[in-house]
């Protein structure tokens, strides 16, 4: 039984301002319009093997998203099951979790194929057939890691070098792994047939992991054991959702799964992957998922190249022009530009590092927030006042809810909303409004079966999204 594990976590830096911390790397929409999520959930759909359940370890903020990008996937007849993280540790505690999940349904003899939720792979009959030899060898008790024949001289990867052959399908036990090479070094394992890249996919039955964590890292299974142990689990319909406990997860060492293990094991096992794979790590890859014209200039959104050449242009709304350039990526959102030079895309990580020292909240939301019930962007503000426009899924609801500092007027332009105001509760009509004051508690649902839509205008002293107090939320955001 193979058991896709889907390892969901990071912001994607590189990729600001589309990536940001509230809205990460694997919700990206790529240029077919389907997120890496989306692709990576079909994927996993593809190589179970009797299962009929998909794992997901994210942190508890994208849990809603994320269903929301499973449901896309159109999934219908598999289980999910979500382990949410109250905090990031890296990968070692998250494959750890979903094994010792996993543990008491499937037992050791399950495999477990551990994938990231953003990376590219169109070849999917190539991916299938790789992870049959990669569960063929997990079975024979070795950790089974993908490596990527390179293609160019790259300092972004992490390598690894093949040691004794294992079959005749080009399987290799692992002699070292190689971190992040300097150029001249990376340019000889390219001409090498011994180096490959290190993709960060593995498979490996959960009792060869948990055998191998326990002699290699006792430590660290002892506490990840314990949040398992203390950590609450629910089960509704296909939706099993894991919440790690914080208190024992913060205690958890926050290291990846492969220092903590597969450098150490010497049941380390690699395999050829032979199928495309791209882990879009800065702006120069993804561009390269679209067309070039002539000029080797491409774009997604509208845009108009004058006397430019080798540069890319990315707008969800306003037209690019651009005259007498060269080798620039530019990508432009509602409320940031970037523009850098293509031989500097690794750096863009940089912008995001000064975003947070300043404090700004372009490192971590966009205009457009996403929430369980829908979401909201912001369309104005200023001194004293915020105006925004929510979208209400069908039979969504926000939380029952008070602010202190700020009141809210509420249109309706589309839909039919249901309001609570105060003590009232009253059913608002596309074109009718209410007024909701400081210190009332209130709820918006929306009881019909298209999106509810409306304008909110908010006004008072203090309009920050803290400003809430939450008395009831069928999405578990209520502190305890």
């Amino acid at each position: 039984m193979i058991i896709p594990v889907i390892i969901s976590g990071g912001s994607g830096t590189r990729l600001w301002p589309v990536s940001r911390e509230g809205h990460p790397k694997p919700f990206m929409i790529m240029p077919d319009g389907e997120s890496l999520l989306s692709k990576t959930y079909a994927r996993a759909a593809a190589i179970c093997d009797g299962a009929a359940e998909i794992v997901t370890v994210t942190n508890r903020e994208h849990f809603f998203e994320s269903r929301d990008h499973f449901n896309a996937a159109e999934l219908h007849e598999y289980n999910a099951r979500y382990i949410l993280e109250p905090v990031g540790r890296n990968t070692a505690p998250a494959i750890i979790a979903a094994a010792l999940s996993l543990r008491e349904q499937y037992g050791d003899e399950a495999i477990m194929m551990v994938m990231p939720a953003d990376h590219l792979i169109e070849d999917q009959a190539g991916f299938i057939k790789a992870t049959k030899h990669a569960a063929s060898l997990a079975k024979q008790g070795y950790l089974v890691t993908y490596g990527i024949q390179p293609t160019s001289p790259e300092t972004g990867f992490g390598y690894i070098e093949c040691g004794q052959p294992l079959d005749a399908q080009g399987a290799h036990t692992v002699a070292r792994f190689v971190e992040k090479p300097d150029l001249a070094t990376a340019e000889q394992y390219l001409v090498s047939d011994k180096f490959l890249w290190n993709s960060g996919i593995f498979c490996f039955s959960i009792g060869t992991l948990l055998a191998e964590v326990q002699q290699h890292a006792d430590e660290l299974l002892m506490q990840t054991k314990k949040c398992i142990e203390t950590s609450k689990s629910n089960t509704q319909g296909k939706i099993t959702q894991v919440e790690l406990d914080c208190m024992t997860f913060n205690k958890v060492e926050d290291i990846s799964i492969d220092y903590a293990l597969i450098e150490a094991s010497a049941q380390v096992a690699v395999i050829p992957a032979q199928f495309d794979w791209n882990d879009i790590g800065n702006w120069v890859a993804f561009s390269k998922l679209t067309n070039p014209d002539v000029d080797n200039n491409r774009a997604l959104g509208d845009s108009l190249f004058i006397n430019t050449t080798n540069t890319y242009a990315q707008s969800s709304q306003r037209l690019i022009a651009t005259v007498g350039i060269d080798n620039l990526i530019i990508i432009d959102t509602p409320d940031a530009l970037l523009v850098a030079h293509a031989d500097q895309a690794q750096q863009v990580r940089e912008v995001v590092k000064q975003l947070k020292k300043r404090k700004h909240d372009a490192y971590r939301l966009h205009k457009t927030v996403f929430r369980p019930w829908g979401g909201y962007t912001i369309l104005e503000e200023g001194s004293r006042f915020k105006i925004k426009r929510l979208e209400v899924k069908p039979g969504a609801a926000l939380s029952l809810q008070m602010h202190h500092h700020r009141s809210e007027h509420w249109i309706v332009v589309q839909g039919m909303a249901k309001v609570i105001n105060g003590v009232s509760e009253r059913l608002i009509n596309t074109n009718e409004s209410t007024f909701i004051p400081a210190g009332h508690q209130h709820r918006l649902e929306n009881p019909g079966v298209i999106d509810l839509v409306l304008i909110e205008v908010q006004s008072g002293e203090y309009l920050g999204e803290d400003d809430i107090v939450r008395f009831a939320d069928q999405y578990g955001r209520v502190a305890q």
